[in-house]
């Protein structure tokens, strides 16, 4: 059984980590170089940095922050935001990147997965599928959130698996900031049709959340922001108790 993985993410904007609720009311949470380090030596499993306004900017990933990153820390890596190419893919993992993350680049071409999994292994592509429920099903959303998209959550993350994604980093924008826990159905839904792993995201607010994306759903990692940057939760503390809960973690 892959034990379960605890994920900071740290959400860029001008450089500085920022977190928001609902992909709104976006406030500064810290220095990512710091924050990295800091998540490294509490234990985290992997990091994602995501560029979360490249994309909106029509400009390139943060390439020299990136390297600043990678060459402070020792686990996994995965960097997204204005990925548009197999080129700007090859300047992230130059940087110092184990993966990459799509996003919107992927949903207006998608040929692109396949392209950058053809070239680097689909171990290195991520397709992060930010989603919300409308009512009637849960749709995808495009360039941070702002845009939506016909494609629906579950189709488009086992198109993505098809097509040369190696995970799904699933984000409910419902949940997002909430900390009233992530989106388990919509998690769990996705988790049990498609074989490569899910990232769930989205509404981390206590180590009972992580408990029950656990243990309610497929989800092989966990991805939080907030609680983290700010000290609501401590990487350490949430292993020691998901280890008592019977979840298989890495101390």
């Amino acid at each position: 059984m892959l034990k379960k993985r605890i994920i900071p993410c740290l959400d860029i904007k001008e450089g500085r980590t920022v977190k928001g609720i609902n992909f709104e009311n976006i406030t500064d949470a810290g220095d990512p170089l710091e924050l990295a380090k800091r998540y490294m030596e509490e234990g985290a499993d992997e990091l994602v940095f995501l560029d979360i306004t490249a994309t909106l900017e029509k400009r390139k990933t943060l390439t020299r922050l990136v390297s600043s990153i990678a060459s402070e820390i020792n686990i996994p890596f995965t960097v997204g935001g204005g990925i548009n190419c197999l080129d700007d893919a090859k300047a992230i993992i130059d940087s110092g990147a184990d993966k990459i993350t799509l996003n919107s680049s992927a949903i207006l071409r998608p040929k692109l997965i396949t392209e950058i999994a053809n070239s680097f292994g689909s171990q290195c592509v991520v397709l992060a599928i930010d989603t919300k429920f409308s009512g009637i099903d849960w749709l995808v959303f495009r360039s941070g959130g702002k845009i939506a998209t016909h494609l629906k959550a579950k189709e488009w993350a086992n198109e993505g698996a098809k097509l040369g994604a190696g995970e799904i980093l699933l984000t409910s924008m419902n949940n997002d900031g909430t900390r009233n826990g992530f989106a388990l159905d919509i998690t769990r839904e996705i988790s049990e049709a498609i074989s490569v792993p899910i990232i769930a995201s989205g509404g981390a607010g206590t180590k009972e959340h992580f408990l029950d994306v656990f243990k309610t759903t497929k989800a092989t990692g966990a991805l939080a922001a907030s609680v983290f940057h700010f000290g609501q939760i401590h990487i350490p503390n949430l292993k020691q108790f998901l280890q008592t809960e019977n979840i298989s973690i890495r101390l």
